[in-house]
């Protein structure tokens, strides 16, 4: 089944590659279109690629990269367990000072980087998704998404059976000592939480076979 949607995904992957549809196409380096188990029942949506991203084509490789590998590593979980995502494809940046600084992607570009979403979940089916940050649960979850007040909530979604919310590592790691502490922690627990509720999924359907 893995094959079967490595196969389905490959021919979205590659009008991504070479997408025009708004702005971000004139700035960016690559398009980062996601990676891991397509036939992972969890799937992590982030809001879009950062500087590192945009260089290497990949998801999460920078510093809240590292810290989301850590968070998954004491939930046992790897890269290989979960295909990781993000809503924008293109690293949204804005110019001060010569250097490129990143940026929240606009309405307009979110909506136009959309039908790669949409056909990523059509495809992977995944049973629990795992929204990084207020974007991505406003886009997936619901609109004015309160991310410190129902992070950690589990939602019914036409895409999942559930999605969840949790704080973004990027917003993790500007913090300092013990709020520092504090907030990964709650990472660290919403990742076991979806890890459970994929486990409850599947022991309550293979209660149905018998």
């Amino acid at each position: 089944m893995a094959d079967e949607k490595r196969e389905a995904l490959a021919p979205v992957a590659e009008e991504a590659s070479a997408c025009q549809k708004c702005p971000l196409a004139e700035t960016r380096t690559l398009v980062v279109f996601g990676e891991g188990n397509p036939d992972s029942p969890l799937l992590i949506v982030g809001e879009g690629p950062g500087e590192r991203e945009d260089l290497t084509g990949r998801p999460f490789v920078g510093r809240a990269g590292a810290l989301l590998d850590e968070c998954l590593a004491e939930n046992r979980i790897t890269r290989k367990h979960v295909y990781i995502t993000n809503i924008v494809k293109c690293r949204a940046c804005s110019s001060e000072n010569s250097r490129k600084r990143n940026r929240p992607p606009s309405t307009a570009e979110t909506n136009a980087c959309r039908p790669y979403l949409d056909r990523q979940l059509e495809i992977i089916r995944p049973r629990v998704v795992l929204c990084l940050g207020s974007p991505s649960a406003n886009a997936l979850i619901h609109t004015n998404f309160r991310i410190m007040q129902e992070r950690g909530r589990f939602f019914e979604v036409p895409f999942a059976d559930y999605a969840i919310a949790a704080l973004h590592p990027a917003y993790i790691l500007r913090q300092g000592g013990q709020a520092f502490r504090d907030v990964r922690a709650t990472l660290v627990a919403d990742i076991g939480a979806a890890r459970l509720k994929v486990v409850e999924i599947r022991k309550a359907e293979a209660k149905t076979l018998f």
